[in-house]
């Protein structure tokens, strides 16, 4: 289960990295929710694309996921690890974020759509 969770960490990644952010939608169930650290929860594909869109807009455009854990209960499954954001920030200067995330999914047809989304 962890080499699946693991290979749509990399699209997640990928989507992100080239800027699809519409495409980036598409990763979440129709009422997925994105908790950002700190912040308002966000609900439904095209809010989590605007949200993602935004982030993209300050300059950060490098992400990298890395899953460490994956708690596999049959049609959903809880995968967590850590992640890094980089660019040049709003300023033009370097900016780096990371911490740690945690995904919430549920199998939909041969794949998986994430429910929630959160990160600290």
């Amino acid at each position: 289960m962890t080499n699946a969770l693991e290979t749509v960490a990399k699209a997640w990644d990928d989507t992100f990295n080239s800027g699809d952010t519409e495409k980036l939608g598409s990763f979440y169930a129709a009422s997925g929710r994105v908790i950002p650290s700190g912040g308002t929860p966000i609900e439904g594909r095209d809010a989590i694309a605007k949200f993602f869109a935004g982030i993209r807009a300050n300059g950060l455009t490098k992400h990298d996921i890395k899953v460490t854990s994956v708690i596999d209960r049959g049609d959903t499954v809880i995968a967590s690890g850590t992640w890094n954001l980089t660019g040049p920030g709003e300023k033009g200067e370097g900016a780096s974020f990371g911490g740690n995330w945690v995904n919430v999914l549920a199998r939909e047809g041969s794949g998986w759509q994430i429910l929630l989304h959160t990160w600290n």
